[in-house]
């Protein structure tokens, strides 16, 4: 640019017309394009947060009020409220506010308006639909999604997504109000682990992803951030959808009110008082708020102590609470006290006085300070419950039903019907039963053409009456479980949900799980099947009961988060003792602490043959997650193995340091590697000792060789610790063993001289002595080994280890097992 085309300032007012015009022109266009730039709309200053809605129903604005950031996702719209219509998500057009009645109309295409009440409070702020001027054709009203960019940390049930210093939550406040989006017409959502999908919008599972008991709900990952959200179904009419493994399944109108009673509660807080500001949104809407000694139970430390699960009864009660007492635990468990689920008489052979029984068993236990609880599996109901014989209730879960087409006497075995819709699905069939006005039929197949038959019918099953049938009878063909169990409608769960309660406040019983809570699927509602029944539960407990009971689930629910204390999932079922579910046990970890959930590790089983070892290293995991644990056990397993005293002593010790929190952090991240071990023990002063223990495990085959070839096998491995007499545990496995030697560094020798039978076990832990036990760690003998306490110097090792074998069978060998033991620290 030449000095001629430098724009030179104006040095007079006095500006030519045509120049002044421009000028003005200039200044009102930037006016126009800065306020339009500017969203007007209704802010709701909080406490710690602020919101913002615009005149189009937008959320424009979820503000952290300390550092003034805005946490929207910008790339995203986060409406308020959004209807959805078949496969179309109707967003509002306009939004009127009217601050007097704190109301806010939101109007939609094709004359919708939906009427919602705003409540502001001092951390959190609600949301309730008010009216809907037509809900026909409506099929959900979706809250949100609400894009963020918190995604530090996201509890995908309880709602929560969280930066490293502020967190935005969701909270359905009643059961038809779904934490989640209706990703499915099932209402079952999700049941997945999002954050191992590949894709985060995918909402199916992908291939090689974990199996998982929990389902994206109220919050989950985006690109970028994070979402919240909730919906509620309209339900005013039947529907058909694909459901509980049926292609087609009747799920029927339900009258809730429909869309109208929608209602959320949106909060921001600080990070470090997030589960505090749940607590107070709890009290402050009525939401279940359940406490144990005074105590919300969220913050209780009784929320994941262990439990012991050990089939007590009227006979034995006394011994199992010795068990019980010896494990320091609080809680004894019956996993399977009930003749038939439904209307859950106990059995007979256990409690011959039935609900005095167990109501004399609770005493029993609570004046040792013990409380019990029972396993049950929810809406299931046994062919053997009154629910089901002699005469069928009549609110048992149908998959869906036709008509007679021709009327049947007492002995047909071939039933003519109108459709075979709903009878020729046998992906989940599992009892194939029908049911015609007080008769459950079974059937064998469906005929391929019409005139639709049943084929191969079976009258008058489970105790019912065969009997005549007219022309035009409505038949239903009965939801079930592979169980070998039917399940009930949403009326029917809500009343086996008071059966469930009755019991409880009968007898005392203070703890629970719902196990099969999926099976309330059979309501055709999915997540608010659970919600309803569950719920109903907890209303029916008089107040003794929800002063102090636990419960968990199979599954999981938002609104139910409320209600539920922890959940404990793994199964001892699988495979041996460290084995059995140990990554899904720890994968479970993450998932708890997301959620704000205590930690639980499952289930683990005593055996006859359960070494002492293998409790330490589960105990070390206890203590490394702070997660409680189900024991299960039995008085005949316990009598069998040789160190079961020992065992419950010992789980005692660990329980009762890890409850009064005693591990420090560094130390519980060593132990949350499951490849470490740690021993405890109390000093004589009283303290508690915790060492490191050192495995390493090899195993001396029988081999056959060419003649002069050595049998012998060398091991090695690394002492990084202090010089110490090395420790050990050498077991038989398929053969009688003799002749056994250990060299140690090629020049030390141990010689033990016996014949060690198949399946025993010597064991020395550096005092010189070696004991001998049968393979249920009864003590056999003992003998002073020559040279057993020669010292292991710090460094490189190398053994040989060689044997006779005799009777031997296959995989025959020899497992040895040598312990090092690390320094020793004191944690109290």
């Amino acid at each position: 640019m030449n000095k001629s085309e430098i724009i030179k300032p104006i040095k007079n007012d006095k500006m030519n017309p045509k120049m002044k015009t421009t000028v003005l022109q200039f200044f009102l266009l930037i006016f126009l394009i800065t306020s339009c730039s500017v969203e007007k709309g209704e802010q709701f200053p909080l406490e710690k947060w602020t919101m913002t809605i615009n005149n189009k129903g937008k959320i424009i604005e979820l503000k952290d009020n300390s550092t003034g950031m805005n946490h929207l996702l910008p790339e995203r719209e986060s409406w308020l409220l959004t209807l959805k219509q078949d496969t179309v998500i109707l967003k509002p057009q306009q939004a009127s506010f009217q601050k007097d009645k704190q109301t806010l109309t939101l109007n939609f295409e094709n004359n919708i308006s939906v009427q919602v009440i705003i409540q502001p409070k001092k951390d959190h702020i609600t949301f309730e639909v008010a009216s809907v001027s037509s809900e026909d054709g409506i099929d959900a009203l979706i809250w949100g999604p609400y894009y963020t960019n918190l995604n530090n940390s996201i509890g995908e049930v309880v709602g929560i997504v969280q930066g490293e210093e502020f967190t935005l939550g969701l909270q359905a406040l009643n059961q038809k109000t779904l934490g989640g989006y209706p990703w499915t017409d099932d209402d079952f959502l999700p049941q997945l682990d999002i954050f191992s999908q590949s894709d985060s919008e995918n909402m199916e599972k992908e291939e090689g992803t974990p199996y998982t008991l929990y389902s994206v709900e109220a919050a989950k990952p985006v690109h970028n951030g994070s979402s919240l959200q909730a919906y509620t179904r309209n339900r005013s009419h039947d529907r058909v959808i694909k459901n509980w493994g049926h292609e087609k399944y009747l799920a029927p109108a339900y009258n809730d009110g429909g869309l109208v009673g929608s209602k959320i509660a949106l909060f921001g807080c600080a990070t470090e008082n997030t589960l505090h500001t749940i607590g107070e949104i709890e009290v402050a809407e009525g939401l279940p708020h359940p406490t144990i000694n005074g105590e919300w139970v969220k913050t209780s430390p009784v929320i994941n102590s262990s439990y012991l699960i050990m089939d007590f009864n009227e006979q034995n009660m006394e011994e199992c609470l010795k068990y019980t007492k010896l494990s320091g635990f609080n809680y004894l468990y019956h996993s399977h006290p009930f003749a038939s689920w439904g209307h859950f008489p106990l059995l007979q052979n256990q409690f011959p006085n039935g609900y005095d029984g167990m109501k004399a068993c609770v005493k029993k236990a609570e004046a040792e300070g013990i409380h019990i609880g029972t396993h049950t599996l929810t809406n299931f109901i046994n062919t053997n419950d009154p629910y089901v014989t002699p005469i069928p209730d009549k609110r048992l879960a149908k998959v869906g039903s036709s008509v007679l087409t021709k009327a049947i006497g007492t002995t047909e075995t071939e039933i003519e019907i109108e459709s075979p819709d709903y009878f020729n699905q046998f992906q989940n069939n599992n009892l194939r039963s029908v049911v015609v006005d007080d008769e459950i039929i079974r059937y064998g197949s469906v005929s391929e053409n019409a005139p639709w038959k049943l084929l191969d019918c079976q009258r008058g099953a489970f105790g019912t009456t065969a009997a005549e049938h007219k022309t035009g009878s409505s038949i239903g063909k009965l939801a079930d479980h592979a169980y070998k169990v039917f399940l009930g409608n949403a009326e029917l769960d809500k009343e086996i949900a008071e059966n469930i309660a009755d019991f409880m406040n009968y007898t005392g019983v203070r703890m629970l799980d719902f196990d099969g809570v999926e099976g309330t699927s059979s309501t055709g509602m999915g997540k608010y099947g659970e919600a309803l029944m569950v719920s109903q539960w907890y209303d029916h407990l008089n107040d003794d009961l929800k002063s102090h009971f636990l419960v968990g689930s199979s599954r999981t629910q938002h609104y139910l988060w409320h209600i539920y204390s922890r959940m404990n999932w793994g199964e001892p079922w699988y495979a041996g003792f460290r084995e059995s579910q140990t990554e899904y046990r720890l994968a479970n970890q993450k998932f708890y602490k997301r959620n704000l959930m205590p930690g639980m590790l499952g289930w683990f089983r005593l055996t006859e043959s359960t070494p002492v070892e293998d409790i330490e290293w589960m105990m070390t995991r206890s203590a490394g997650y702070n997660a409680g644990f189900a024991f299960v056990s039995s008085l005949q397993t316990i009598h069998s193995n040789g160190s079961a005293e020992e065992i419950f002593r010992i789980m005692n010790l660990w329980e009762t340091a890890r409850l009064a929190g005693l591990f420090p952090e560094d130390v519980r991240e060593k132990m949350r590697d499951t490849s470490t071990e740690f021993r405890m023990k109390k000093t004589d002063d009283g303290s508690l000792m915790l060492t490191e223990v050192f495995s390493h495990k090899f195993e001396h085959e029988n081999k056959t060789r060419q003649p002069g070839e050595p049998l012998y096998s060398t091991f090695e491995f690394e002492n990084t610790s202090k010089d110490q007499a090395l420790g050990m545990i050498i077991t038989a496995q398929n053969a009688d063993v003799s002749d056994i030697k250990m060299e140690i560094n090629n020049y030390k020798t141990l010689s033990f001289p016996l014949v060690l039978k198949k399946d025993q076990s010597i064991k020395i832990m550096g005092t010189g002595e070696a004991v001998v036990y049968d393979k249920n760690w009864n003590k056999l003998q003992s003998f002073t080994v020559e040279n057993s306490e020669i010292l292991v110097t710090k460094g490189k090792q190398t053994v040989t280890f060689d044997c006779k074998f005799r009777n031997t069978g296959d995989n025959a060998n020899v497992k040895v097992e040598l312990i090092l033991l690390g320094d020793d620290t004191k944690i109290n």
